[in-house]
Parts: C-alpha cells; sequence; structure tokens
C-alpha cells in the first residue's frame, strides 16, 4: 500500500473502536458548510444569463446573437456581480482567525451563518445593481469564515485514521452545492419575473438555519479548549468524540500530547502574524507558504472558471443547452470527490495531487487545441470538449479539490494554526478574486477584451504544470499522523524524505509527550527499531 504501514500510533480516538460512528458523524456534519459554499459560488452562473436578472440589472444593448432579448451585462458588471462575492471571502476568511481563536470554532460557525443570512437577504430583496452587489459581499463574507473555520474544526476533531476522509467531506458538500445550484438554476431559468432569480439565492436560507442549528449540539475542539485552560470541558468534548469514558487512558493520552505541544509553542511567547513567517526548527514559515501557495494553486487549475462561467462559455462554444451541460459537470464533481476520500487514505496526500496535476495538465491542454481547430459547428469536436472537460473535473474532484482542505487543516501547530489558516485560505479566495475578475475579460470579445474563448485553456494546462512541480518540492505526506506528529515530521523531515520518517513515526508508535525538541529524531529511531 502506497505511503506505508497503516497507522497505529496517537490520535483522537485511536484506540476507540472504527465502527463507533457517533464522534465521525459529529465532525462530519461540520462539513455541511461547505453547501454554503459550494450553493453560493455555483448560482452566479446561471443567474447572470436568465432574462429576468438582465433586465432587472442589466443595460440595454441592440437586439443580436450575444443579447437576444436586448438586455446584457457589461464586461465589467459581470466580472464585478461574478468577483465581488470572493472580495468578501477574502476578507472573512481573514476575519475566521481572530473569531476562532476569540468565540471558538463552533461559536465561530454559528455566527458566520448570520453573516452569511444578511447576505442573502440584502441579495433576495435587492431592486437595484448597489443593494445586490452589497448582499453579495456579504455572503461572501459568511463563506469566507465558514472555509476557515470548518476545516479547522474537523482537523482537530476528527480521529488520525480518517482525518483525511473527514475533511475532504468539506469538498464532497461544496460540489454538492454546485450541483444543487445548477439543478436549481435549471429549474428556474425559463421563468419571466423575480422568481427566476430569487428562488435561487433564497434557497440558501435552508442551508444556513441547518449549519446554525446543528452546530448547537456539537462540541467544541478539545484543542481549542485546552488552549483556553478548561481541560475539564476537554475531556469530555474528546470522550464524545471518541465514545470514550474521560477517565479512559487513550483519552488522556490524547490530551496530554495536545497539552505538551501547546505549551512547547507558548514558551516561545504569544503568536502573532508575524510568527507564522519565522524560519525555525517547527519550520513555520515554510508551513504557512505550503497552506498559502497550495491553495492559490488549486485556483490556478481553472476548475472555477467552469463553475463561474461554465453556461456562459459552452453556450459560446456552440452547445445547445449549457444549463443541461452544466448540471452534467457538477454530477461529475460530485461523484469523482468520493474516490478521493477513499483514495486520501489509501495512496496518500502527495501521490494524490502529483498524479491529479498531471490528467488535468494534459486534458487541459487537450481541450485548447481541440477548440482551436474545430469549428462550432463540428458535433464531434462539441462532445470530446464535453468529454476532456469531465475528466478534468473528474481528476481534480477526486484529488486537488478535497487534499488542499486537508493538507491547510493539517499542516499548522496550534498555537499559530487559526492565524495561518486563515492566511491560506484568504489566499484561496484572493485567486478566486482574481480568476474571477479576470475572465470576463480574458475570454469575452469586443473592445479591450483579450478575447481568448477556449484558448485560455493553454493558461490553465500552464497552471497544472506548475502544480506538479510544487507537489514535488512542497508537500509531505502526512497519512495516517496525528497533528502533533505532523509538527515532528516537519521538524526533522523534508517533502522528499517525509514518507521515510512518517515510517518511522507510525512504527514507533511515537507520543509528542514523550519526546521534545533536537531528540525527537533519534527517539523516534531507537522506538522503532525496538518495536521491530
Amino acid at each position: 500500500m502506497a505511503g506505508g504501514p497503516a497507522p497505529e500510533g496517537p490520535g483522537i480516538g485511536a484506540a476507540a473502536p472504527k465502527n463507533r460512528l457517533a464522534g465521525i458523524l459529529m465532525v462530519a456534519f461540520a462539513a455541511f458548510g461547505g453547501i454554503l459554499y459550494g450553493y453560493d459560488t455555483g448560482t452566479i452562473s446561471g443567474l447572470i444569463v436568465m432574462d429576468d436578472f438582465l433586465r432587472t440589472f442589466g443595460q440595454v444593448f441592440p437586439v443580436n446573437q450575444d443579447h437576444p432579448i436586448g438586455f446584457g451585462l457589461s464586461t465589467p458588471n459581470q466580472s464585478l456581480v461574478v468577483s465581488i462575492l470572493s472580495a468578501g471571502t477574502f476578507f472573512g476568511a481573514l476575519g475566521g482567525a481572530p473569531v476562532a481563536d476569540i468565540l471558538g470554532r463552533k461559536r465561530g460557525l454559528i455566527s458566520s451563518c448570520v453573516v452569511f443570512s444578511l447576505g442573502i437577504a440584502l441579495q433576495t430583496g435587492a431592486h437595484n445593481w448597489a443593494t445586490f452587489i452589497v448582499g453579495r459581499f456579504f455572503a461572501g463574507l459568511g463563506v469566507g469564515l465558514v472555509s476557515t473555520l470548518v476545516p479547522m474544526y474537523q482537523s482537530e476533531c476528527s480521529p488520525k485514521w480518517i482525518r483525511g476522509a473527514v475533511v475532504s467531506g468539506y469538498q464532497w458538500a461544496i460540489t454538492i452545492g454546485l450541483l444543487l445550484a445548477a439543478v436549481v438554476n435549471n429549474a428556474t431559468k425559463n421563468r419571466q419575473d423575480h422568481s427566476a432569480w430569487r428562488i435561487p439565492i433564497s434557497i440558501q436560507f435552508i442551508w444556513a438555519a441547518i449549519l446554525f442549528t446543528g452546530m448547537f449540539w456539537l462540541p467544541e475542539t478539545p484543542r481549542w479548549l485546552i488552549k483556553n485552560n478548561r481541560p475539564q470541558d476537554a475531556a469530555k468534548s474528546l470522550s464524545r468524540l471518541t465514545s470514550l469514558p474521560p477517565d479512559d487512558p487513550e483519552v488522556q493520552a490524547e490530551l496530554a500530547d495536545i497539552e505538551a505541544a501547546l505549551q512547547e509553542e507558548l514558551a516561545r511567547g504569544e503568536s502573532s502574524y508575524l510568527d507564522c513567517f519565522k524560519f525555525n526548527k517547527d519550520k513555520i514559515a515554510f508551513r504557512t507558504l505550503t497552506g498559502i501557495f497550495i491553495q492559490a494553486w488549486q485556483q490556478l487549475t481553472g476548475i472555477n472558471f467552469i463553475f463561474y462561467f461554465g453556461t456562459t462559455f459552452f453556450k459560446n462554444a456552440g452547445i445547445k443547452n449549457p444549463f443541461l451541460v452544466t448540471i452534467a459537470t457538477n454530477i461529475v464533481n460530485v461523484f469523482m470527490t468520493l474516490p478521493g476520500m477513499w483514495g486520501i487514505e489509501k495512496f496518500g496526500r502527495r501521490s494524490l495531487l502529483l498524479w491529479g496535476a498531471v490528467v488535468m495538465c494534459i486534458c487541459e491542454y487537450l481541450i485548447a487545441i481541440i477548440g482551436v481547430t474545430i469549428s462550432i459547428s463540428n458535433t464531434s469536436g462539441q462532445k470530446s470538449l464535453i468529454a476532456l472537460t469531465c475528466i478534468y473535473i473528474a481528476a481534480f474532484a477526486s484529488t486537488w479539490g478535497p487534499i488542499a482542505w486537508v493538507i491547510t487543516g493539517e499542516i499548522f501547530p496550534l498555537n499559530v494554526r487559526a492565524k495561518a489558516m486563515s492566511l491560506s485560505v484568504a489566499s484561496n479566495w484572493l485567486w478566486n478574486w482574481a480568476i474571477s475578475y479576470a475572465t470576463p475579460y480574458l475570454v469575452n470579445p469586443g473592445a479591450g477584451n483579450a478575447n481568448l474563448g477556449v484558448k485560455v485553456f493553454f493558461i490553465w494546462g500552464s497552471t497544472c504544470a506548475g502544480c506538479i512541480v510544487f507537489t514535488y518540492f512542497c508537500i509531505p505526506e502526512t497519512k495516517g499522523l496525528s497533528l502533533e506528529q505532523v509538527d515532528l515530521l516537519y521538524q526533522n523531515s523534508t517533502p522528499l524524505t517525509s514518507r521515510q520518517y512518517r515510517r518511522e513515526l507510525i512504527a514507533g508508535d511515537v507520543h509528542v509527550a514523550d519526546i521534545k525538541g533536537g531528540a525527537a529524531h533519534e527517539s523516534v529511531e531507537d522506538r522503532a527499531d525496538e518495536k521491530v
């Protein structure tokens, strides 16, 4: 099996029977926040081509093939309405750090739902462009908070033997949200009144209410409770998550590991954002930059070009029913995330990221080459474009989609985790904004636009080549390790040697509380030899 032996070191619920699903289901529920993310980003693709939306918020254009009803969105307005959500999410992601540290992971998520609902209310009741844009921004603010807090909550609560799959559930929820948005858009697209776009938007109140209510029943993360000097509450939380008594030796050992790791970090002083870029033996700067760049590269795969502008792109490419094609691509996205959730614990993070980037790179270059060599009337050529797009989405959904969130959730030490994660997720949304803002100017025809059309896939193919290089040199293999063991991995290995050191950690059954600082590597090898 790729990635070394099966995990058996310390971690949340390491000794709890793996068929006890209560704790896993509680943590998995938090992934529902991905529905908010996916649905909100998915609705706009269909809204900007609906007749009533264009009549309400668009500008008058001469009736022609591009504007059959005499209304449309100018390139600047199309760019603004799509990208303003990402601007809000950027600031929401940065705000996720103080919210997570002050309110806690649980209450932070509850508060995020309130902010998100404010944005949805403004959009639903909007009668003018300015109100709709402000609503998009506030909805983005809520989504940004959620996108920082959900992976953090899941990573800190999940059993190590299934942490990758559980955190991947967040990406799966995003894909489900995207699919739901495509289905609802398709159901209302032919309505000729405000309900055409108000129904898809207002449905989001349901998703926010489910997450808001459900989080009241979930425990706070034991790591946040330990950090805030609440050991008894942490024991109760860990007990619920593992289905073990609070005084069980495994629960106490896990709490001791968390406490030991935290005390070592606190001995260096209170953390700040500058501490996220310190070059020391813990490689904090390298880890922070890894988180920032993996989220950036995830966006630079070009995936959101399909989900933000896919309906418009397929329509301009001559495909007769772009709404149905958008549903098809979203179905691929949903179901191909499932193999990724399984494979992340079977084959590891590093291997899947490398192979996923290779497949995406090949597909995107083929889409670009075929797209520039066929005519709009070439039915076989159009089918091949759709097929390659689906293969590309499948590769993303099973690798870079979920794994980028898993990596971001598990590579940071507790003392800077909230701040480093907020910087990483903010990077995702910064690039998301940049791509969504620039894409209309890159692909649309007309004065002042690059009119690249399908040739934009040459850019995405090149960025996927960059993903391959980045993964090879910067991503270690962390499969099967507790969050505290990941600290040891970074201290004593490199991405290229991480597989071997990971095996030593697991074979030695290493607890962080048992070893300190520079003696870590020697202790791990000695314990591995003793076990052999």
